[in-house]
């Protein structure tokens, strides 16, 4: 059955919904079509037999599912012989479609929304479409299910009672410094995602900006080829260019250590050094200043000494 885009023919032409039921281990299952609302459905993050059935009855029970990727979506409806008709729903077509969605709500249409991996809303322009929904006064229920960022969590081995998800990173280095520098001072385990092409380039800025701090590689999580890598930052950025860098990447960073406020000479040096052969004093100070607790004046008398040492006539570069 082919995907339907959102500029397909109306229900008249190509009923949606009717083939209502979903095959679990070869049995074939009815779903009873499901009440009017919008329905944010998690779906599996990689292993496919993840789902959970409450989710299957769902997909299979609306009108409609809309998805980010039809062929993604419709490769986990295939699985389970879920024949609904998909919309497509994504950041690049949101603005267009979320009109036609809220009208087929408002007509008593039920819609499931789901992402290409996960919990729908994570990282996603989901959370737009709830928001109009719920202002229309439409129902929105919630599924529960895999993400990617609870599951890292589980198994980093890192502090859970507190934690903060960041999502991306700026892929320019100068805009991941300065965020990290912020999220350096956040008093929880911190969730990061990176592409296999930035990951190695992250793991050395995050070592610059956090230093000694546990943390956790995780790969391809749920998939075959799952792999989870836990150190200090330091120890795994060593190790950063002999990473595999294929697939889906989560990094969880420890909290800082009670006493981490004031960071050493060592780590401090580092950092510098670092900056300063990627930039100008001025901005590795700046930079140092934001990650070591340490006071501008030391920090940029001990750039000036690296820079000394590293330079038979020494230089000052903009302070």
């Amino acid at each position: 059955m082919r995907a339907k885009s959102i500029s397909d023919p109306s229900p008249d032409q190509d009923p949606e919904g009717s083939n209502r039921s979903f095959a679990v281990s070869g049995h074939l299952l009815n779903a009873p079509k499901s009440a009017p609302g919008l329905y944010l459905v998690a779906t599996p993050i990689g292993n496919l037999g993840d789902i959970t059935l409450r989710a299957l009855e769902t997909l299979a029970a609306v009108d409609i599912v809309a998805c980010e990727d039809t062929r993604i979506t419709r490769r986990l409806l295939d699985r389970f012989s879920i024949k609904t008709t998909l919309w497509s729903y994504h950041e690049h077509n949101a603005a267009q479609a979320r009109p036609k969605i809220l009208e087929r709500l408002a007509q008593g249409a039920s819609i499931a929304l789901v992402s290409d991996a996960g919990t729908p809303l994570i990282s996603d322009p989901g959370f737009k479409l709830v928001r109009e929904v719920s202002a229309a006064g439409l129902a929105v229920t919630a599924l529960p299910g895999p993400s990617s960022v609870l599951t890292a969590l589980t198994v980093a081995a890192l502090p859970t009672d507190r934690f903060f998800f960041e999502g991306f990173l700026p892929s320019k280095q100068m805009a991941r410094r300065n965020r990290l520098a912020e999220l350096a001072r956040i008093d929880a385990t911190l969730v990061v995602f990176e592409s296999g092409s930035r990951v190695q380039e992250t793991l050395h800025d995050l070592r610059d900006a956090m230093g000694e701090r546990e943390a956790a590689i995780c790969r391809e999580l749920t998939k075959l080829h799952e792999e989870v890598r836990r150190a200090t930052i330091a120890e795994l950025a060593s190790e950063a260019d002999a990473l595999e860098t294929r697939g889906e990447f989560v990094l969880v960073v420890g909290p800082p250590a009670a006493d981490a406020g004031i960071m050493d000479d060592a780590a401090l040096d580092e950092i510098l050094r670092s900056s300063l052969a990627n930039g100008s004093v001025k901005d590795a100070v700046a930079h140092a200043v934001e990650v070591s607790g340490r006071p501008r004046r030391e920090v940029y008398a001990r750039a000036l000494a690296l820079t000394k040492s590293s330079s038979p006539r020494g230089h000052d570069d903009g302070e």
